[in-house]
């Protein structure tokens, strides 16, 4: 991989422009935009945040312990849909103020006034700006067109508690009047007229989660109540959920499946429940293991490779040889080095907030639906990785021979632990390449000097059975370009990338959305990476 220099950034604001040509970064009061090729300065602007008048009198009869300059410091940042607008906010004075890519001198101002600013961010329009204001009074959307403001009272979340469905055309919230839990499902095409207004089983609404496909929503219980339900957008309960016994804390994950099919559920015990999406009832149950058993691959990081490197270039992981007894939480104490975790950070369905660090901590489904990633915070340097059969057999490359697709429609939905990938230190971030051409290859950070990579689309070239092995690296042609291939160790890759800069640590990892590159982030600094294409192979150089 190429990496590009140590650049500086505030509150981990780095993101890709939609198109992947731009580059966005927050510098405490000003948003510099880069091209993606060069690395070179194409704008930047400098955030008024002056509040206003009525945000001034409230600052001032309130007390800050925060310095004057971290005040005036972007909060929030973010692209338009189409890379033409981007907006900085700072939520400590209640202001947002938006750009123009192609004009330098156009620019907008929101300002909150008295209710105050928690989050700002784009509506999937790209022309409207969502403001939630302080102590749950209302969302505020902003039109760029028209200059007016739609205003929705009570929202119970500004973090979790909203969502727009992939088409953009509705907008659904979860709100609270008079005591009692309710949904409002909003025409984004209409200004956000309401459409329907109902109320929800809920009593201590956690989060909401809307399905993929737009149909239904999962919702559940506070952190004392082990209940979920699925909800249509016209208001009927369609199914609900609740394990036997009750585990005696509530849901902190949900995951749906890409195909909107299957609900992947967590909570503090260590267990994730599979709920498919007819009956809504559970299908399987998968529990933390303590052992991989034989037929898993396992691999782990080599102990000091860093110092042998000394931080640059690639190593694989060492394989394992299963049965082999994962590590946890509890036989890690005495380990130097080893990161709490406390440090990782949850994703926007988790509700795991100030509970104890028990339970899962992580569920993801690959961008394909062929592969699950689970996290917990008994087993915290573990990355674990289950093959999703039934997301396999319906995949258009599966056999197409009548007998083999009975077979594969009455194969019962168990979803089988793969590979566990072992690390020195405690994960902090692990995410799935968005780009569906990619979709098997996972990046983890772990606070460390280095980004570790997984795929399970490698191929391994043909050699001689004598002699050394090849090198390999992440990025080779796709399995379907060289055929069929054995379903083991010869169809995944794990390894570990060296960052060549003398002061970086890796504590998240995003990627671009073309799922080329990277962006790497420490707490004040980040750079990206870039995989290298090989000679011969088809894409050519990234720009």
């Amino acid at each position: 991989m190429d990496f590009t220099e140590i650049y500086k950034q505030t509150a981990s604001l780095v993101a890709f422009s939609p198109g992947t040509h731009f580059l966005l970064t927050a510098v405490q009061d000003r948003l510099i935009v880069r091209r993606s090729d060069s690395f070179q300065i194409a704008r930047t602007w400098q955030v008024d945040s002056t509040p206003s008048p009525t945000s001034a009198a409230v600052a001032t009869s309130s007390k800050s312990k925060a310095r004057p300059e971290d005040n005036a410091w972007i909060t929030h940042a973010g692209w338009s849909c189409d890379s033409e607008y981007v907006l900085g906010a700072c939520a400590k004075t209640g202001v947002v103020c938006v750009f123009k890519l192609r004009d330098e001198t156009w620019k907008a101002r929101i300002e909150a006034g008295s209710e105050g600013l928690v989050k700002a961010e784009w509506a999937p329009d790209g022309r409207t700006v969502l403001c939630f204001s302080e102590w749950g009074l209302r969302v505020t959307m902003w039109s760029l067109v028209t200059g007016a403001a739609i205003y929705i009272q009570y929202p119970i979340h500004p973090d979790r508690g909203y969502a727009f469905r992939q088409d953009a055309r509705y907008f659904v919230l979860a709100e609270r009047h008079k005591s009692k839990d309710t949904l409002g499902v909003y025409d984004a095409h209409e200004a956000y007229r309401l459409v329907r207004h109902f109320p929800l089983p809920t009593n201590s609404l956690a989060s909401v989660s809307l399905s993929p496909t737009g149909n239904n929503l999962a919702m559940w219980e506070g952190p004392l109540e082990y209940k979920l339900y699925i909800v249509s957008l016209a208001g009927n309960v369609v199914g609900t959920f609740s394990p036997e016994p009750d585990p005696g804390f509530g849901i902190r994950m949900v995951a749906w499946h890409p195909s909107g099919m299957f609900l992947a559920v967590a909570g503090s015990d260590d267990k994730v429940h599979i709920i498919e999406g007819l009956t809504w009832n559970p299908i399987a149950t998968l529990e933390l293991p303590t052992r991989a058993p034989a037929g898993v691959h396992v691999w782990r990081e080599p102990s000091g490779w860093l110092e042998a490197t000394h931080g640059r270039g690639f190593l694989s992981y060492e394989r394992i040889q299963a049965p082999f007894a994962l590590p946890t939480s509890s036989s890690q104490v005495r380990s130097k080095g080893t990161r709490s975790a406390a440090s990782a950070r949850p994703g926007p369905t988790s509700t795991a907030g100030a509970r104890g660090q028990s339970g899962t901590t992580q569920l993801a489904f690959s961008t394909s639906g062929k592969l699950l990633l689970v996290r917990s915070a008994s087993a915290p340097t573990a990355v674990l990785l289950y093959d999703f059969p039934l997301a396999r057999s319906s995949s258009p490359t599966a056999p197409s021979s009548s007998s083999t697709s009975t077979r594969n429609e009455t194969t019962p939905l168990v979803p089988r632990l793969r590979t566990v990938l072992l690390h020195t230190q405690a994960v902090t971030a692990a995410r799935w390449n968005p780009d569906p051409g990619r979709a098997g290859r996972l990046a983890v950070a772990c606070g460390s000097q280095s980004v570790y990579l997984w795929s399970d689309e490698w191929v391994s070239e043909p050699e001689p059975t004598t002699g050394p092995e090849p090198e390999s690296r992440i990025g080779r042609a796709p399995r379907e370009q060289q055929g069929q291939q054995r379903e083991d160790e010869d169809t995944e890759v794990a390894e570990c990338v060296g960052v060549p800069a003398q002061k970086f640590a890796t504590r998240d990892v995003r990627w671009a959305p073309d799922g080329k590159g990277m962006v790497l982030l420490d707490e004040e600094t980040f750079c990206c990476a870039f995989e290298v294409e090989e000679e011969g192979q088809a894409g050519g150089p990234i720009s």
